[in-house]
């Protein structure tokens, strides 16, 4: 799998050519989140793996899946982990919800705790297919907190891709009263010839 490793932009995780505070791809944007990070890059292969893990039934590819983001992420310090919360028509359709699965089994072999801290206000709108402009419209406001949320929190989804939905799920942490909210993922849509690390050499995507 094509790990994704620095040069990295600052706040959003997306490779870069050197080290920036913020890229193209998030300049100009209100995040709500601290900083993403992510394990791979979700190309063809990652996406096979991903679908397999949501779509298909795999569900123990969450440990697996997890090792390779713990081996690949900095240990998150004193947090608390939590997950973008299912939409509940698709967590019946699948029989289980991949972030949460991810988030668990991160927050287990990391030794922090996991809770679930957010749910959404409705049903969603599928994200795949959308414009960007359409995927943050589509998730505005789609969360709330379902309590105080601690100070620093570490929310986990599966994939980033253009971090409209984490961004949303952050900002209603942050409305809770959590100060820090930071983002891991197993993989990140990654846009433009950047480099990624892949079978221990550097090879354009």
């Amino acid at each position: 799998m094509p790990r994704i490793d620095p040069p990295l932009c600052e706040r959003c995780g997306a490779p870069t050519a050197w080290p920036v505070a913020r890229c193209r791809e998030c300049a100009g944007r209100r995040l709500a989140f601290g900083s993403a990070r992510a394990a791979v890059a979700y190309d063809e292969a990652v996406r096979r793996i991903v679908g397999g893990w949501k779509e298909r039934g795999l569900r123990r590819l969450a440990e697996d899946l997890a090792a390779v983001v713990a081996e690949a992420l900095p240990h998150p310090g004193e947090v608390t982990v939590t997950f973008v919360p299912p939409d509940p028509g698709r967590r019946l359709e699948r029989g289980h919800h991949p972030a949460e699965r991810l988030a668990r089994a991160l927050a287990a072999g990391w030794l922090l705790p996991c809770t679930p801290l957010l749910e959404r206000r409705g049903a969603a709108r599928r994200q795949r297919g959308l414009s960007l402009a359409e995927r943050r419209r589509n998730v505005a406001r789609a969360f709330r907190a379902t309590g105080r949320p601690p100070p620093r929190v570490l929310l986990v989804d599966d994939v980033y891709t253009s971090g409209a939905t984490v961004s949303a799920a952050a900002s209603a942490l942050r409305a809770a009263g959590a100060r820090r909210i930071d983002v891991a993922t197993f993989a990140r849509a990654v846009r433009g010839p950047v480099m990624v690390l892949q079978q221990g050499q550097r090879t354009p995507i």
